[in-house]
């Protein structure tokens, strides 16, 4: 471990009881990272051994900057999804921790495999939360800590791609498309602005999901997801120009235009969800 801040920081939070696992997530682990990333430490716990939240909160007082400004959050305080976790500064960087309970992160996993996904309302993603996320993590995630090998064994199970996770989200976000492109065009005529932008966003959000379905990659959350889908093989041509496009016509007010290259966009996706099919 050539990091000197994890150096410090995971000896500590894997001998915190109930921690099963420590893993390094987002940026830093899919190798992205400027300077200044906040480093994301996913910490899995068993539903029958929950991690000590006081024993957390007194292994990482000696660390942070500031002690009275570390925030550790009970488990579920966050939510189903997001479940809990903490924002701490640790030699003036920030660190994010994020709970996620591995017996519960596995059935996703397997539902998933299965073409079962859930999606959900969840303030800090636009978009909504998709189940598939917890995928992404154990996916790109690196493995700092492992105690049973229950992290391990989830990532094995994640390569290759799941076919039918693919299918799921095609099926659910594809059609969407175009449905969020007619609601542009409804609001054109009241000129509504804040509902078309909205529905531009939801659009090109469900347009980076079924690109990156049919390419087999795994979706962390709406942020870089559309610079994600320019950059694989079965994409629209110029994909993040032409986002760039819509986004600049909305800007000068000609939402006719701007809905003109997202209807473009939504054409090109369709043809290469239709090779996709036929290429099985």
């Amino acid at each position: 471990m050539d990091d000197p801040l994890l150096r410090r920081l995971v000896p500590a939070l894997a001998a915190v009881p109930g921690v099963d696992a420590v893993v390094l997530g987002g940026s830093r682990s899919r190798g992205d990272a400027v300077a200044g990333s906040d480093y994301d430490i996913g910490l899995y716990f068993r539903a029958g051994t929950p991690l000590d939240v006081g024993a957390l909160k007194a292994a990482v007082a000696p660390l942070v900057d500031t002690p009275s400004e570390g925030n550790v959050t009970e488990i579920g305080e966050w939510g189903r999804w997001i479940v809990g976790g903490g924002w701490l500064t640790i030699d003036g960087q920030s660190v994010d921790l994020l709970y996620r309970n591995a017996d519960d992160v596995a059935d996703t996993i397997a539902r998933a495999r299965n073409g079962v996904i859930e999606v959900d309302y969840q303030p800090g993603h636009p978009h909504g939360f998709l189940s598939s996320i917890w995928l992404a993590e154990v996916h790109h995630c690196r493995i700092l800590a492992d105690r049973s090998g229950t992290v391990s064994r989830m990532k094995q199970g994640l390569t290759p791609y799941p076919r039918a996770l693919g299918e799921a989200i095609v099926a659910r976000f594809q059609w969407e498309i175009a449905f969020a492109a007619g609601n542009v065009a409804k609001a054109i005529a009241r000129n509504d602005t804040s509902y078309i932008a909205g529905s531009i966003f939801r659009a090109l959000a469900c347009a980076a999901q079924v690109i990156c379905a049919i390419n087999g990659a795994y979706v962390m959350n709406e942020k870089g997801a559309l610079r994600l889908a320019g950059t694989l093989p079965l994409a629209p041509r110029d994909l993040e120009g032409r986002v760039e496009t819509v986004w600049a016509r909305f800007a000068d007010k000609d939402y006719a235009a701007a809905l003109d290259a997202l209807n473009h966009i939504d054409r090109d996706v369709a043809r290469l969800v239709e090779a996709w099919r036929e290429a099985g």
